[in-house]
């Protein structure tokens, strides 16, 4: 590696950019322009946001009792309202409500949006009111000579508030309505305590005494910028990085100038490591401007209005530390992305996608519930905006406690992009593609007139997303109310297996190949394999269940996800034996390795990387489980299925692999001292993990034993391998 080369490719690619003007325009003036430009935008608006009054209408205001009042002619009465100026925020109407037909015409008056609130007074609401207030006061001048008295059963009528979720103005009279009568009910109960003999304090014996200790130990900051700064800074690293990453890499496609320094004397390396360089220093630049314009801003315009206040003054630290690690993770994906592109407009359409993906990750810190911890912490993204969050409210010792899980998760995903990034210039497929338009039709026609042994990786990513839709769509298709039954989930899994997984693949085999035994992996294995890949299933199933309960750990279930897989459970458990296993153990075994490693795992190992099509195929062989909890398992045992395929050079040890793993669930589940075995004890943990221990490491040396087989290799993984030699022989 020469850092000679990297220095020097930096300086040109910085001097390309900054020639550029609406680099320097996106990057620089854009990010002083747009804030203040909002914030002058903002302050306009607000001239047009105020309180606007809304009606009520009480039907049976006859019904009211004089004392205390409710109503002061057009208005509630004004000792309701905590301050004056709100009295005119309620207009109200006053309807009679006579007869038996006064609740329908009300609750007709408020659906029909004629009033954006109705109130609707029973008949003698007053009459028992009152009937209940005399009583009280009986019974004080009575007490002392008789004792305490019991309160007659006095039904009060109840009034009702009609309002109209549909409609925001009813929204907003409901919530200012409810203050209101509130403060009318306190009054009667102060007026039946007085008559009764009682303190009004009886009615608020004690009042709570809150103290923010943000404020009282200087720390105060609003919850509004601790979750915005982190997300807008991430959103602009990762817009600041493509633009750059597309000119730099499809723009000198179009250029022409890609195939002048690729010819240079710098490897491909050190090229992908100067234009990455520029790409991230673009990036952190571009965050910067954009979140210190907006933090400005903030502190000039929303810093005035109370609740929210200026951004905390240690922001820009915490931001500009993250900040670093973010632009490497980004600079390198929009780096790999955009070398996969082929003109600089096929390139911008790539963002939106990469947004896709990046978005939900960014966002998910800002819903209800969502704290750090050591599960959002391994989540990429997610728990470097959580760890933002955390120091910017002040929580330092939680931030120190689960910082290196998120740096540890940071650091792996930047080394795996930068190295996606490498192999992508190293591929002269990629950089050098054919600048045809995509045609839905000339592909089709070319994957059914041109087939290949084998498919290939566009037919395997397609038969992957074509299961994965139709799944998704069918689940909501097959699934029906209340608890299942054995019969109905038997339906479901024989829909979902047969219908959604195995009839795409064998119609896909059938059409984009030619070889179908050799697409679907049905070759004979080696004569210990399907031996050995039973009992590694029955090995390694100790360790699968510890890593069922670690992720539930992390990743709790909802209560009503736990309800539903009980109830499932329950249904199983009532069924017969043989049934079960067919169903739960044998079909998907089949089905679905015939799929993911029969037609998705040889299309995919096109790729000339056996263990990245390895790891892909288990990622859309996990994602087929509707749960997460279970997809994150499935696709760390479809790894180690895939393996089993590709060094046995064949389909049938990992089906076996598969069936006996799915029926050991079903037998611990109805063997209790099988499940009393592999479930943690607090009162004999040594047990559980002796059986870990004695369990792993037989399955180690069967795994090893799968790895000294001589696995045929395809064209492209041979071709790697090659290229690998001489550059080593070179070096």
């Amino acid at each position: 590696m020469s850092w000679t080369n990297v220095r020097l490719i930096l300086a040109r690619e910085i001097r390309d950019q900054l020639r550029d003007r609406r680099t320097l325009f996106m990057m620089a003036v854009l990010p002083i322009l747009l804030y203040p430009m909002l914030g002058m935008s903002f302050l306009q608006i607000s001239q047009f946001m105020h309180e606007h009054p809304v009606s009520v209408a009480v039907f049976g205001a006859e019904n009211l009792p004089s004392s205390p009042r409710l109503i002061d002619e057009e208005h509630f009465a004004a000792s309701l309202f905590s301050g004056v100026e709100q009295v005119g925020l309620l207009r109200v109407a006053k309807v009679p409500g006579k007869g038996s037909q006064a609740r329908k015409e009300a609750l007709q008056a408020a659906e029909s949006g004629q009033y954006d609130a109705v109130v609707f007074v029973p008949a003698d609401f007053a009459g028992q009111l009152e009937r209940f207030h005399q009583f009280l006061s009986l019974a004080r001048r009575q007490g002392a000579r008789k004792g305490p008295s019991v309160a007659p059963a006095v039904e009060v009528p109840k009034p009702e508030v009609f309002w109209s979720k549909a409609s925001d103005k009813s929204q907003v009279a409901s919530l200012r309505l409810d203050q209101v009568l509130e403060n009318w009910r306190r009054q009667i109960v102060l007026a039946n305590l007085a008559a009764g003999g009682l303190p009004s304090a009886a009615a608020e014996p004690f009042q709570w005494q809150k103290t923010d200790v943000a404020q009282a130990s200087g720390r105060e900051v609003s919850p509004f910028w601790p979750k915005l700064l982190p997300v807008m800074m991430l959103v602009w690293a990762l817009t600041g990085a493509f633009y750059p990453a597309v000119d730099l890499c499809a723009g000198e496609k179009e250029r022409g100038t890609l195939e002048t320094l690729l010819s240079s004397p710098a490897a491909r390396g050190e090229i992908v490591l100067g234009k990455l360089a520029t790409i991230m220093l673009f990036s952190m630049v571009t965050a910067l401007l954009n979140v210190l314009g907006m933090g400005l801003t903030g502190w000039l315009i929303l810093g005035q209005i109370d609740g929210i206040g200026p951004p905390p003054l240690g922001a820009a630290g915490w931001l500009l530390a993250a900040l670093v690690p973010m632009s490497l993770l980004f600079s390198a994906l929009c780096l790999a992305v955009a070398a996969f592109a082929r003109s600089s407009k096929e390139g911008q359409y790539y963002l939106m996608p990469l947004l896709l993906v990046t978005m939900p990750l960014v966002v998910l810190p800002m819903a209800p519930g969502v704290e750090l911890n050591l599960g959002y912490s391994l989540i990429p993204v997610t728990g470097v905006v959580l760890l933002l969050k955390t120091a910017l409210e002040g929580q330092y010792l939680l931030m120190l406690r689960f910082a290196p899980p998120v740096l540890m998760v940071t650091a792996v995903c930047a080394l795996l992009a930068i190295r996606w990034a490498i192999d992508q210039f190293n591929s002269e497929s990629v950089l050098f593609r054919e600048s045809e338009r995509l045609d839905v039709g000339l592909w089709l026609h070319h994957l059914l007139q041109d087939r290949q042994p084998t498919p290939t990786v566009a037919a395997a990513v397609f038969c992957g997303i074509v299961i994965l839709l139709v799944r998704f769509f069918m689940t909501f298709a097959v699934s029906g109310p209340g608890e299942p039954d054995f019969s109905g989930l038997a339906r479901q899994i024989l829909v979902m297996e047969l219908a959604v997984i195995l009839t795409p693949t064998l119609l896909m085999t059938a059409l984009f190949t030619y070889r179908p035994w050799q697409t679907l992996g049905l070759r004979r294995p080696p004569a210990a394999a399907l031996g050995a890949a039973a009992f590694l299933a029955v090995l390694l199933h100790p360790l699968v269940r510890l890593l069922g309960d670690l992720v539930e750990r992390l990743y709790p279930v909802s209560d009503q996800v736990r309800k539903s897989l009980e109830a499932v459970d329950q249904s199983l458990l009532r069924a017969p034996y043989w049934p079960v296993l067919l169903l739960v153990a044998v079909l998907p075994a089949v089905c679905e390795e015939l799929a993911f490693r029969g037609f998705i795992l040889s299309g995919l190992r096109h790729l000339g990387h056996k263990w990245r099509a390895i790891v892909y195929t288990a990622i859309f062989f996990g994602l087929t489980h509707a749960i997460l909890q279970q997809s994150l398992v499935a696709c760390l045992l479809g790894v180690v299925i895939g393996y089993l395929a590709v060094q046995s050079n064949s389909i049938f040890p990992g089906m076996v692999f598969h069936v006996v793993n799915n029926s050991l669930a079903v037998i611990v589940g109805r063997t209790p001292v099988l499940r009393d075995l592999l479930t943690r004890d607090p009162g004999h943990p040594a047990r559980f993990w002796i059986t870990i221990v004695i369990a792993t490491l037989p399955a180690l040396l069967l795994l090893y034993g799968f790895h000294r087989l001589p696995w045929q290799r395809s064209e492209e993984e041979e071709r790697r391998e090659a290229i690998l030699k001489a550059i080593e022989a070179d070096g």
